[in-house]
Parts: C-alpha cells; structure tokens; sequence
C-alpha cells in the first residue's frame, strides 16, 4: 500500500502554502484522523478562470493526503459580493443568475476531484443556510462578535474606504461576517476544521475562526486557516491573461486547445514552476523534469508535460491527446486528419472568412482566394507565393493554376490554407 503523502508538506514543496494560523498545530491536527477542509469560490460567471486551479489544485492534494474537501458554491455569499481586490463596487446580481452560475461551475469541479471513495469530496451551496438567516438573528447572534474597529482595518475593506470616488457599501461591508458565518455553519453542521483559500482571503478566514471561537464559547476549539500565494508570471506579468481575454476552465469558455497553447507556450523561468503548481504529478517526476529543462530547455519538454497533464486533468485524456495532436498538426501543416471541432479549435485565432458552397459549383481560382482572404496582396504575390511551394491547402502543397471545387473540402466544409510556416486562413463554406 502506497503511503500517503502529508499534506503540509506536499503543499509547501509544490509552492502552494503561503500563510497558515496554526503549522504547528495544523500538522498535528491532520495527523490524527481524517480532516475536513473547505474552499469557497465565487459565482460572478458561469464559468472559473485559471487562478481558480490554485485552491481547487490544494483540495485535490489535501484528498490524496486522505481528508476530506469541501467545496463551497457562493450561491449566497454571490448576491453580496467580495470586495477583496475590488476598487469599485460590484454590480448586484439577479437571483436566478447566480443559480445558473453555481450550477454551470460544479462541472468543472466534478472534473478535478475525486466525489467517490471514503473520503469523496462534497459541494455545498451557502445558499442553502444563508438566505434564510434572519436579519436580527444575524445581527444579536453573529454580528455582536464582529467590532467594527476591526472590521475597517481589514485589507478588502481599508483600501476601499479611501477611495473617495467609491467607498464601500454597508451591503459589501457586511461581506466578511457572512463568510465567517459558512465557516462557522460547517463546522457547526459538518465538523469541518480547515478553510483554505487565496492569500486575499486571509483576513476572511480568521474572521471565520475566530467566530466559531466565540459562538462556540470555548477558545480552545481547533480551526485553522491556510492560504495559497497570488500566482504570477516570472516577467511581472498578470497569470492567466492573453491577448484573447482571460484562460477559463470550461471548453465553452476556453477551448482545450486553447487551455493546452496556454501551458505549452510558458516561459522556461515558469515551467518548472508550474509543474509544481497545478500537476498531481509526483516529486521525483517533476525532479527529472527539472533537470532535464535546466540541462536543454529548448526541447521545451517541461512545457509538454505540463500542457498535457493540466488539460488531461480538466477536460480529460481524449481531449489532451487531441490538443497535443492539434499542436503538432499546425506546426507540422498535416492538419487533414483532425476532426472538425479540434481544427476549428486549433484555427480559432487564425483569420477566417464564410462563403456559400454553391460557389464552388462553377470552379473558384485559388489566385482569387488568396487574394480574398488576404494571404496575398495581389494576383502576381500569389503566383509567386505558390511558384515557391509555399502554400498549401488542408495539408497539401498546391500548384499556380489550381480551381478549387467541393471535391477539395475537409471534412466537406473547410479550406485550411497556410502561407509559409505560421500564416493560415481558415475558409467555411456552407
């Protein structure tokens, strides 16, 4: 039987522990049974962006070390609002719209735990105990242990109460006790001794322990609170944005090519680090992998092995195996063999235009659509591209004089072509 792996340890070594209450007493505590922690997340979309994977990545090491996670959908929490790293005040969102987002999210998290076995993980949803709390039971029975003194010198709410163009509501003031209250509830309702959450949450997480404290009447009940650090690029730079908007866990949102490109093109300084990060992948794995990156990184195999296990890890092997196929596909320009939805996927930041197919009934010049889809600026640059051989159409090199017709389909609707190595343009015809 493999040992289990001690939470703690596995967590710092990865990157991933940066404040806790407790270390000492943590250690212990996981030690002498099997734990419950939590993790709440925020339904603003229907959707996670990537630094998401930081909390959820430390529920599925805290599972493998053979406790218990507990995620918490903000179906309650989410009609309020954080105000932790926000200068402004956020927009009030409907009821119905932060149901539909809680249920569009679980997806993502049935994807990255385990909800079988001994120690299956949990979601719950705050809604379920917060939207019937009474306003004067929550002011006699929780808000008397909140003081407003140190409500104000909380980070979330300090840098906000300076702002003279915006301030803060009482409404995103009142944000911190409710979170303390889940914190309190579950372990009220499911004895749950650990919240875990991003280096921004900190404050909200002490607030948390120190309500059970108080409301339990006993200062030597055992809660802790840990954080993850804020992830971020080795050049500076914010982790999970592009120049196509921000990196999201669902393939509605980020196709799993796009989530593979978005491993695979990390810096050498980040790749590495990143193993550590967001793989499940063992220690003397991510050692070799280290060495091997120190000793040649321009055979950029960390940066593999990253892009193919985080995107195996969300969207499945299938679709990793077909991203990493894609990749090599594009850069290699045998593109013919990949089905419809991964070409499209691999193309999506590729110019692209949209014809009617009965066009190609009377024959198309491929001279005018080169010049069409702007691959040429001119009829006589694209006899000389394709004097040249460097162009091709779904894979193949084509030749000057070459009319296109429905027979030349891929999958009976595309033109892939590419000029030179890195210029493609992606046809439609319908």
């Amino acid at each position: 039987m493999t040992a289990r792996p001690d939470f703690l340890d596995e967590i710092a070594w990865r990157g991933l522990l940066h404040q806790c209450t407790d270390e000492a007493g943590l250690r212990r505590h996981l030690a002498t049974g099997s734990r419950l922690a939590y993790a709440g997340f925020d339904p603003t979309a229907d959707s996670l962006t990537i630094g998401n994977l930081v909390p959820i990545t430390a529920l599925a090491h805290l599972q493998r070390a053979g406790h218990t996670p507990v995620v918490v959908m903000g179906g309650g929490t989410g009609l309020i609002g954080d105000p932790s790293g926000k200068s402004a005040e956020r927009l009030l969102m409907t009821r119905d719209l932060v149901e539909a987002n809680v249920s569009s999210q679980r997806r993502i998290f049935e994807a990255l735990l385990d909800f079988s076995g001994p120690n299956a993980a949990v979601i719950v949803n705050n809604a379920d105990w917060l939207c019937g709390l009474g306003y004067l039971d929550v002011l006699r029975d929780v808000g008397k242990h909140f003081s407003v003194n140190m409500m104000i010198q909380k980070e979330s709410v300090r840098e906000r109460l300076h702002n003279r163009d915006h301030g803060i509501s009482y409404t995103e003031f009142s944000y911190m006790i409710l979170q303390a209250y889940d914190f309190w509830h579950l372990h009220d309702q499911m004895g749950v001794t650990l919240q875990m959450g991003g280096s921004d949450q900190w404050g909200n997480i002490v607030c948390g322990a120190d309500l059970i404290r108080r409301m339990a009447h006993d200062h030597s009940v055992e809660t802790f609170g840990l954080t993850a650090p804020l992830v971020t690029r080795s050049d500076g730079g914010k982790f999970g944005k592009t120049e196509a908007g921000a990196i999201w866990l669902t393939a509605d949102r980020t196709s799993p090519y796009a989530f593979y490109q978005f491993w695979l093109n990390a810096s050498d300084d980040d790749a590495v680090r990143f193993l550590r990060l967001f793989t499940l992948l063992p220690r003397d794995e991510i050692d070799t992998l280290a060495a091997a990156h120190a000793g040649n990184p321009s055979a950029r195999e960390a940066q593999r092995t990253l892009a193919r296990h985080v995107t195996a890890r969300l969207h499945g092997q299938s679709e990793a195996d077909l991203a990493e196929r894609a990749s090599q596909a594009l850069f290699s320009g045998d593109i013919a063999g990949l089905p419809p939805a991964t070409l499209e996927q691999a193309l999506a930041g590729a110019p692209s235009s949209d014809h009617p197919r009965d066009r190609l009934s009377g024959g198309v010049a491929l001279l005018d659509l080169l010049v069409e889809t702007g691959l040429a600026k001119s009829k006589r640059e694209a006899r000389e591209f394709l004097a040249s051989g460097s162009v091709s159409m779904n894979g193949t090199i084509v030749a000057a004089d070459r009319t296109l017709t429905t027979d030349d389909l891929l999958h009976g609707r595309f033109l892939a072509l590419r000029r030179g190595k890195k210029t493609w343009h992606l046809s439609r015809w319908s």
